[in-house]
């Protein structure tokens, strides 16, 4: 559930007009919004329902799926402690909506305690059914001996028992769902498992097997590419010859199905038009919400393997939904479960890999243990216990602009990018003293008042970009950087670094673009830096969880800050972000 807001005048938007009884009651408590209430109206009308819970149900049902959540935990409503207000009686409540005309024309659904809208309900049986039918058609065809002799080419210093065992668990899964933390050698491991599952296939098929590597995001698609190829090819994978493979293809999610112009939740691969891969690869799985998981399920052939790889430790994805961590709960208990993870750490960062460590243990004194480590750091991870978070970074991350600047200056594009790789400063909010907005703001006054002069330009040279939304035709795409360079007859050009060679462009062609000086630590998985720089709000922020610090502080690749109070580190540990789902036990055995 979303929390309870609070209007900030009579003529908050969120207040509906001319609303009475429950829906009013619990509008202008700021329990539901106008949205909320609006949908119930217009389908209890629709349907003929007037029975006052069940359109307050049905508007909960709305605002907890805006929330995150699949449907509405009637066992999780927050405090109505000075509202005014008491929850209807759980049990009449329940049997109220079971018998409702809306449950009956399946516009609402009751069941795993939850009750949902019929899209979401639909979507999570859909997904539900489709790795369940997947798993139900058995394991592939194997040749054993090719199986052994890849394992043997693949073995050696650079993969461990583990991941070993995980790239033969993959050859004998059509489904597998690969998790690990930061530095347990996921990359690597996909990489072996591509190359084992393209020998199986060729013996099988006598041709070449086609592979794609996709993510939700174009950065993390492009990250996933390079290193995939990478390891490819010191394995020697890659080539023309016919034992060799031709470099796998890296692309967004929605690239992959093919958008639609015309469909936002819909695109040009699906059940009857299916994707010819005979891989799929999809990396930050954790990342991918409901509906883009049912898309993808139902766009994949039976026959073709399928890898999820992700962390379930991370955030999750911005819709509705959390698949990753309901896979590995729901097939926990499997005899044969396509989930296989990873827990050995390969990075030489140890004191991130403690921070980290840290922040996935599940025991009351967890807050304690980060505290303890973050005060323990000698360098590899810094904390600045402080209220103030601009004499804490003001001087970092005016040095880290003052680099990109002059590399695109003096160097161009290629060296620019590589710099901004360097540092990354995440915040939790967009708004606010804490937020991306105001921390962009800031450090373009700092980067004026170094060079000693206005930046001119909303385009200035050295401006790192962010690309927020996907441009098909252009071929950019949300999550991928840039950065502002001068041609040599004065104009600005944004170089956006995608999969290949950097590409400019007109800034006018350029629509969806933010100044990157700062990111939310949601925009920022997929990606990872050099060094991060972690800025928690107050400790009474909304957004303050387990898995938001978690998420941040895996970004960074050598060297961690985290500036804010003991307060708010102890209250992200404590607080864990819940979501209402059901797939979890449609999975269960």
């Amino acid at each position: 559930m979303t929390e309870i807001f609070e209007p900030t005048s009579p003529h908050d938007p969120r207040l509906a007009r001319r609303v009475d009884g429950l829906l009013g009651s619990f509008n202008t408590a700021g329990v539901v919004d106008a949205a909320d209430v609006r949908v119930a109206e217009r389908v209890a009308a629709l349907a003929g329902e007037d029975d006052e819970r069940v359109l307050l149900a049905a508007a909960l049902a709305v605002r907890s799926v805006r929330g995150g959540s699949v449907g509405l935990d009637l066992d999780a409503l927050p405090d109505l402690d000075g509202t005014g207000l008491l929850w209807p009686d759980r049990a009449e409540w329940v049997a109220a909506v079971e018998s409702s005309v809306l449950v009956s024309a399946e516009v609402l659904h009751v069941e795993h305690d939850l009750v949902y809208l019929d899209r979401y309900h639909r979507l999570e049986r859909q997904v539900a059914d489709d790795l369940t039918a997947r798993i139900e058609l058995g394991p592939p065809p194997l040749d054993e001996a090719v199986l052994a002799a890849t394992l043997q080419r693949v073995s050696g210093e650079h993969l461990s028992a583990e991941q070993a065992a995980a790239v033969e668990h993959a050859a004998r899964h059509r489904t597998t769902v690969l998790t690990g933390g930061p530095g347990t050698g996921k990359t690597t491991t996909v990489a072996r498992l591509v190359l084992a599952l393209a020998d199986q296939f060729a013996v099988a098929n006598e041709r070449r097997m086609s592979i794609a590597l996709a993510a939700p995001t174009g950065k993390a698609a492009t990250r996933l590419q390079e290193a995939v190829s990478a390891e490819l090819g010191a394995l020697g994978a890659l080539g023309d010859a016919d034992h060799q493979l031709t470099p796998p293809e890296a692309m967004t999610l929605h690239r992959l199905l093919g958008w639609r112009p015309d469909n936002t939740t819909r695109f040009r691969s699906d059940r009857g038009n299916r994707l010819k891969y005979d891989l799929v690869v999809v990396d930050e799985a954790s990342m991918v919400d409901l509906t883009m998981m049912a898309r993808l399920l139902e766009a994949v052939r039976p026959d073709s393997r399928l890898v999820l790889v992700g962390d379930p430790r991370q955030l999750t994805s911005v819709g509705a939904g959390a698949v990753l961590s309901d896979l590995v709960a729901g097939f926990s208990e499997h005899p044969d479960s396509p989930v296989v993870a990873l827990t050995e750490n390969h990075r030489s960062t140890e004191e991130i890999k403690d921070l980290a460590a840290a922040l996935r243990d599940d025991s009351p004194d967890a807050a304690d243990r980060v505290i303890e480590v973050l005060r323990a750091g000698t360098g590899e991870v810094e904390w600045r216990n402080t209220d103030d978070p601009v004499e804490a970074l003001q001087a970092e991350c005016t040095a880290a602009a003052l680099r990109v600047r002059t590399a695109a200056v003096d160097a161009g594009p290629e060296p620019a990018l590589a710099e901004i790789e360097g540092f990354r400063l995440l915040c939790a909010h967009r708004d606010g003293p804490y937020g991306v907005r105001v921390w962009n703001r800031h450090v373009e006054q700092w980067l004026a008042t170094e060079l000693g002069a206005p930046l001119g330009s909303a385009w200035y040279a050295g401006r790192p970009l962010l690309v927020t939304s996907n441009d098909y035709a252009l071929d950019v795409y949300n999550g991928e950087t840039g950065v502002v360079v001068t041609d040599p007859s004065g104009r600005p050009r944004a170089w956006i670094a995608g999969a290949g060679a950097p590409r400019p462009f007109a800034p006018a062609r350029l629509d969806a673009i933010e100044t990157m000086h700062a990111m939310t630590i949601h925009k920022s998985q997929g990606s990872q830096a050099t060094r991060i720089a972690v800025l928690l709000p107050e400790e009474g922020s909304r957004l303050l969880s387990r898995e938001l610090f978690y998420t941040a502080v895996t970004r960074a690749r050598e060297s961690l800050l985290v500036v804010g109070s003991e307060a708010a580190v102890r209250a992200a540990v404590t607080t864990t972000a819940q979501r209402a789902t059901g797939l979890r036990h449609r999975l269960a055995p």
